[in-house]
């Protein structure tokens, strides 16, 4: 017997507003400044701010059991493009998703204001939403990621009444040891195989920023990273060995070598991999490394954000749920 299409569209259509509307998404984001930052050393190296402000996806008629942060920046094209991929997953397991952007296009949170900007909007979020301090997770790739390393040091580090109760770190193809990323970058300049803004870019910024080359002042870049492998004392590391770590990584020898001619050095899983070690050393049996295969990402264009778009969600969301339970 042949089901008749009014009945199955009307199915189609109960299953869909069942998926849509059990979710609540808030947004807030201030008027972007009519001003932009230097980034470079050329007439034209600047970039313009970007809005600072938040959204904030929870259940609806669901017990908020815990919230996953992203901190992610607010440019329209992409727009909280990670923590959206996570919508779905939380809202079944009762989590809230929170992503926060600074004002600071491409904030490497080089600068305390960034820091305490984000800081400021999480408390104020958290007492207006009433969101519970609870089963907290930082997650993200690339700068999303490398921000919330920052953030978390800069808080635990600092004198602030309002603590969040971090569960979990969920780490992402992104850049640790900020020493190799620099010599990683004159290589890049030196050969001259790839476009060469990124290298540039962020070599300005670290050699601003952080007063000097590695040359000059490696203290300052052992400071800056989480992890540094000419760093002896890594000191950095004891901030993050009470948390439960997840670690994604996509190497792509093969790929990095044709298209880049870069070596193992010029690769952020060598961060992440050494970062799990010292971890382990600190005395942390709480962290589990996770290597993308080839067929695991389908994307070309092997990149940070490929790598996260590339990973199993519903498995992600299983480990955060485990964690909760420990």
């Amino acid at each position: 017997m042949k089901t008749p299409f009014k009945v199955l569209f009307l199915l189609f259509l109960t299953v869909f507003s069942t998926k849509s509307f059990s979710q609540k998404i808030l947004e807030y984001y201030e008027p972007v400044k009519n001003d932009s930052l230097r980034v470079g050393i050329g007439e034209n190296d600047f970039l313009p701010f970007i809005q600072k402000g938040y959204t904030l996806m929870f259940p609806e008629n669901k017990e908020i059991k815990g919230v996953l942060i992203f901190l992610e920046d607010s440019k329209n094209d992409k727009k909280n493009w990670s923590s959206k991929q996570m919508y779905t997953q939380a809202s079944e397991k009762g989590f809230a998703v929170l992503s926060v952007s600074t004002e600071i296009p491409l904030d490497f949170y080089f600068s305390n204001a960034s820091m305490i900007s984000t800081h400021k909007l999480i408390r104020e979020i958290f007492d207006k939403y009433n969101l519970p301090n609870d089963n907290i997770f930082f997650l993200g790739a690339s700068l999303v990621g490398h921000r919330a390393m920052r953030y978390i040091k800069f808080i635990k580090e600092g004198d602030f009444k309002f603590q969040l109760k971090i569960k979990g770190i969920v780490v992402c193809n992104f850049t640790m040891d900020f020493t190799r990323k620099w010599y990683q970058h004159k290589r890049d300049i030196k050969i001259n195989l790839i476009d060469l803004w990124e290298p540039k870019f962020i070599n300005y910024l670290l050699e601003t920023n952080l007063e000097g080359t590695p040359k000059t002042n490696l203290e300052n870049y052992h400071n800056f990273s989480s992890y540094s492998y000419s760093d002896e004392k890594n000191e950095n590391i004891k901030i993050y060995k009470d948390y439960g770590v997840r670690a994604y990584i996509e190497p792509a020898i093969e790929y990095k070598l044709t298209k880049q001619l870069r070596t193992l050095y010029e690769n952020n899983s060598t961060d992440i991999v050494g970062f799990l070690a010292e971890l382990k050393i600190a005395g942390n049996e709480n962290t589990e490394l996770i290597v993308l295969q080839p067929e695991d990402n389908t994307s070309q264009k092997k990149s940070t954000q490929a790598t996260w778009d590339s990973i199993n969600k519903d498995e992600l969301m299983d480990w955060i749920q485990k964690q909760t339970e420990k």
